[in-house]
This record gives C-alpha cells, sequence and structure tokens, in this order.
C-alpha cells in the first residue's frame, strides 16, 4: 500500500493548528490534524465531507 500523501489546509496559517488532508486508493478522504499527522486519522466518503462543509460553510450545524 503506498504512503498516503497528506496535504496542508490552504487556510491554514502559521503553527501547528491545522488539518491535513489526503485521499486514500479505497476512494475514502482522511482527515488529521498537524500536531500529529502520523496519529488517529478520520476516514470519511467524499460525499459525506461534501455535505460537512456544505453545512458548516452554511453555518447550518448549530441546531
Amino acid at each position: 500500500m503506498p504512503t498516503p500523501f497528506w496535504q496542508k489546509s490552504s487556510y491554514c496559517g502559521e503553527g501547528d493548528a491545522c488539518i491535513h488532508i489526503c485521499a486514500s486508493p479505497t476512494g475514502t478522504i482522511g482527515l488529521t490534524e498537524s500536531g500529529d499527522p502520523r496519529g488517529a486519522t478520520i476516514r470519511i466518503a467524499p460525499i459525506a465531507l461534501a455535505a460537512l462543509l456544505h453545512a458548516l460553510k452554511k453555518d447550518a450545524l448549530h441546531d
């Protein structure tokens, strides 16, 4: 299995409070934090990630 290529979010500034993302060979998207990118990861389907990002952008998760 190839080593995943983790990419830092373009919204990240300086420091270690960033999100890293990678595509896996199985078709899922991996998310991890920059403080420990080899630590815990979240695997999510692309459609689910798109729905989450859409909800966050619309600020629809407060209810």
